[in-house]
């Protein structure tokens, strides 16, 4: 072989790790003995390497060679289709301290006239700028030729990659750039940023609504686990466009199933405790779960359709039973209280708006079993209330003065001359003098239990410099401490409008029934006007005219949260008697002349003379306030008479009325008559029996009504109080919809001021009366219709009918004791069929294990009901 032929030089560099501006120098030189692709390559790698590296001097001097300029493709990329720009660009991040030299490279690639044209996944520079690099090159991109309209493969704009769903962090300035630049060519908002507004929307909606949840929770001491976070759709807005359509649509199979066992769950009468047990006493209450009303429904059905009579008795005995043990047990566990009223009304309508099963439940009186269980637990709720409220009636209310710098100045005749009482503390009251009306007064009445007064401290004689130490250290010093805890200690009238405001946001998002709602406020503001009304009235400390005006202030705070809370005005309406008992006190010592007295009295339509009597008997005068002329008492007088006469002459027909319409109570009737006071038997006295009925049905109807305004719905009204007190102890009735369609309806939005940005719970806006507060919206009240999503259900609710026989198909696994348990069970049901037919399940070889639950005709032991069906099955024909 010919030495001379082989060539032992070492090969070309072409691809250096760390190119210098010397090596690529020598190597594109002409004696380097490179020949032309193999420079092509050399510059292609040095130019690579430059834009990922971000080495502004290598790119400097590849533009400024002439050697290298024949070399040089600015339309070159890698596999990926991403070119020079782009791969630059990419580097961003990785190094900060050489970012300021990459965006020169960048600027130097452009002013080249290298390609920015997108790459294979439809990625142009300046969707890699958006995303990473800072906003002088992203401008930089988008005035040298980089459309901010450029979408890639997945129609997805620069815009899009940064904000798609949410702004990246960081990249904020870049969004409002490109936004900013987009705008000013027409562009008006695309797909991504609507759902990205819908999104941020749904996440501040999200954000609220946790904010309402941690303060109901606070204000009414409920635990977290409560709130399902599968259920997770509040009525802070108008969502339910979906669930309005319902509206107007009749779909009876919604209503009233098929006739099959899909839609029912069999039972047997021996399993009844167990399933009570399971579905109802041991049931964790959640938010919103209907359930259990649900899985009572499908066994009522399989109950009603398949068997006899006996077995939905005993099935609803035992069911009414169980609810009402269960909340009897915790009458002070909201949750327990709400959940209950939410599944039994859920279950009655269900039951109602069954046309299969609805005549022979009402021939039976199951819907008054669960209607006088939804009754038990409203009325647990409303007492709750009551003694959140009693707790702050008095210091709220009666005694919180808003204006207490004015009121302090006031001083009464009576106390005048009260720093001289320490001389004559050992000698007996000399009893006023007694005036011609004295002989004219009521009965007396009940006054509440009152703490006596204190003694004195001491009996010896005191000088007068010491009485009147005493006076001033007694009535004008405070401790300094007093003077800054006044304001946090004292309760106000918005301590109980913000407890009003927890239960009503409460009772809202737990989708209780907007008429039950409505007519659960309307009780506890009955309740509430009864005692203010009698406290009011029996403490002569509260009958002077300041004392009105302040409690009047009070008032106005509640009947003004009515308004805002979106409920009817006709619930202040039980407001009345103690509005018009305040008016009276206020004006009746400006009262000098006759005709001002009747034009006063006939305005005055909730008070009788009776009470209006006892009033400016029991009056404290201010010092130099007038008085009522001799003429007007003595008309006051007369008017009292009269009044007396006609309590005698009601009472005496209603005796004659409760003799004749129910004799077995006419001993009762008659020896509690006299003797009590007639507030006892006002329900009988004024009563017109099915005309009132018919009436607060039709209230309840029309709440419902769209067209109906709430200036002009009103609430069922006690009867007329013939005495000095109210009966705050007398119960509204409760009324359900005739439409048993609307027992499934859930109440609207609630009503959440924007400006306040420290509490989302609504608050009272003191700018806004009660009037316009409550016309904000159309109807009586806002409802809207859920007949679907009240009867959804999964199948894992099954778990709580199984019980431990197919626990283990659940999640959990079976003791083994209870698989005895329920093994011995099934050995002595199969001990009871006969030979046959267990000869029957053998033949041919082949076994099925069968269980066959014969039917019972034995009585309901849980209560006396008489069965109207004598035992027969009905008849109803089912599609298997």
């Amino acid at each position: 072989m010919n030495s001379s032929l082989l060539d032992f030089s070492p090969e070309p560099d072409l691809y250096p790790l760390y190119p210098t501006t010397a090596h690529i120098a020598v190597q594109l030189s002409s004696h380097s003995g490179l020949n032309p692709d193999q420079k092509a390559k050399l510059v292609r790698h040095c130019l690579t390497r430059a834009c990922v590296f971000g080495e502004l001097s290598i790119l400097q001097y590849v533009f400024s060679d002439p050697q290298a300029h024949p070399f040089i493709d600015l339309a070159m990329r890698d596999e990926d289709g991403v070119g020079l720009v782009s791969l630059t660009i990419q580097g961003f991040g990785a190094e900060s301290e050489r970012d300021v030299e990459r965006e020169e490279c960048v600027r130097l690639l452009i002013a080249q006239g290298a390609d920015l044209s997108a790459d294979k996944d439809g990625w142009t520079p300046l969707h890699y700028a958006a995303l990473l690099s800072p906003p002088t090159l992203v401008s930089h991109l988008m005035t040298h030729g980089c459309s901010p309209f450029d979408v890639t493969r997945r129609k997805l704009t620069p815009l899009d990659i940064v904000s798609a769903h949410s702004i990246l962090p960081g990249r904020g300035d870049v969004a409002l750039l490109v936004e900013e630049a987009m705008r000013g060519e027409g562009w008006t908002g695309g797909r991504l940023e609507d759902k990205r507004r819908i999104l941020d929307e749904r996440m501040k909606r999200k954000g609220k609504q946790q904010s309402i949840r941690e303060d109901v929770g606070q204000a009414l001491g409920i635990h977290p686990r409560w709130w399902n976070s599968d259920l997770d759709e509040f009525n802070l807005s108008d969502d339910s466009d979906s669930e309005q359509e319902e509206e107007g649509e009749e779909d009876y199979s919604l209503y009233t199933p098929p006739l099959d066992y899909t839609n029912m769950i069999v039972f047997s009468p021996p399993s009844l405790p167990a399933i009570f047990e399971s579905l109802i006493t041991n049931y964790p209450p959640s938010f919103r779960n209907p359930q259990p009303a649900n899985l009572l429904y499908m066994l009522a059905r399989f109950a009603c359709l398949t068997c006899d009579h006996n077995w939905l008795e005993d099935f609803m005995l035992g069911a009414t039973e169980a609810i009402e043990d269960n909340f009897f047990n915790r009458p002070e566990d909201i949750t327990v209280l709400v959940f209950w009223l939410y599944n039994t009304t859920i279950w009655l309508h269900l039951m109602q708006c069954d046309k299969s099963i609805s005549e022979i439940c009402e021939m039976l009186g199951s819907f008054e079993l669960i209607e006088e269980t939804i009754n038990s637990v409203f009325v647990f709720i409303i007492r709750l209330a009551e003694r959140k409220i009693d707790e702050l009636l008095d210091s709220a209310l009666l005694n919180y003065s808003s204006l207490g710098s004015e009121f302090e100045s006031v001083q009464f005749e009576s106390e005048q001359w009260s720093f001289l009482r320490p001389f004559t503390g050992k000698k007996k009251a000399v009893p006023p003098p007694t005036s011609t009306n004295s002989t004219m007064r009521g009965p007396p009445s009940p006054l509440p239990i009152r703490p006596p007064s204190p003694s004195p401290s001491g009996s010896s004689f005191s000088s007068i410099r010491q009485s009147f130490r005493a006076r001033a250290s007694s009535s004008t010093t405070t401790p300094l401490q007093a003077l800054f805890s006044e304001n946090s200690q004292t309760p106000s009238p918005s301590h109980l409008t913000s407890y009003l405001t927890a239960l009503h946001t409460f009772l809202t998002l737990s989708d209780i029934n907007p008429a039950l709602i409505t007519q659960l406020w309307s009780q506890v503001m009955y309740w509430t006007s009864s005692e203010l009304f009698n406290r009011v009235l029996t403490r002569k400390k509260y009958i002077c005219r300041s004392r009105a005006v302040q409690i009047s202030m009070n008032l106005g705070v509640i009947e003004e949260w009515v308004g805002q809370m979106g409920l009817p005005r006709g619930v202040q309406s039980h407001f009345s008697p103690v509005r018009d008992l305040l008016n009276w006190l206020q004006c009746l010592s400006s009262i000098s002349e006759f005709p001002d007295l009747v034009a006063t009295i006939q305005t005055m339509k909730s008070i009788n003379p009776l009470q209006m009597r006892r009033a400016v008997r029991d009056y404290k005068y201010e010092v130099n306030e007038g008085r009522m002329n001799e003429e007007c008492i003595q008309y006051l007088t007369q008017l009292q008479k009269d009044w007396e006469r006609h309590r005698v002459k009601l009472g005496v027909e209603a005796l004659r009325k409760e003799v004749m319409n129910d004799r077995d109570h006419d001993g009762s009737v008659s020896s509690s008559m006299p003797n009590e006071s007639p507030e006892s038997g006002n329900s009988s006295i004024l009563s017109t029996g099915s005309t009132d009925a018919l009436a607060a049905q039709e209230a309840i109807d029309l709440l419902f009504d769209q067209g109906t305004e709430k200036s002009n719905w009103e609430p069922a009204q006690p009867p007329q109080v013939l005495g000095e007190l109210l009966d705050s102890r007398y119960m509204l009735p409760l009324i359900f919809p005739s439409d048993p369609r609307m027992l499934s309806a859930r109440p609207g939005k609630i009503p959440v001021h924007e400006d306040d940005k420290r509490s989302p719970l609504p608050t009272p806006d003191p700018t806004r009366s009660a009037s316009r507060a409550s016309n904000g919206s159309r109807g009586a009240m806002t409802w809207h219709s859920r007949s679907h999503k009240v009867r959804e259900i999964s199948s894992g609710a099954l778990k709580w009918i199984d019980g431990a026989v197919s626990a283990s198909r659940w999640g959990r696994l079976v003791p083994d004791e209870e698989l005895g348990d329920v093994g011995d069970v099934e050995h002595h049901g199969r001990s009871e069929t006969s030979e046959e037919e267990h000869a029957a399940e053998t033949e041919n070889g082949l076994q099925v294990d069968t269980r066959i639950t014969p039917l019972t005709r034995k009585r309901s032991a849980r209560k006396a009901r008489a069965s109207l069906g004598g035992g027969e099955t009905t008849p109803v024909e089912l599609q298997i």
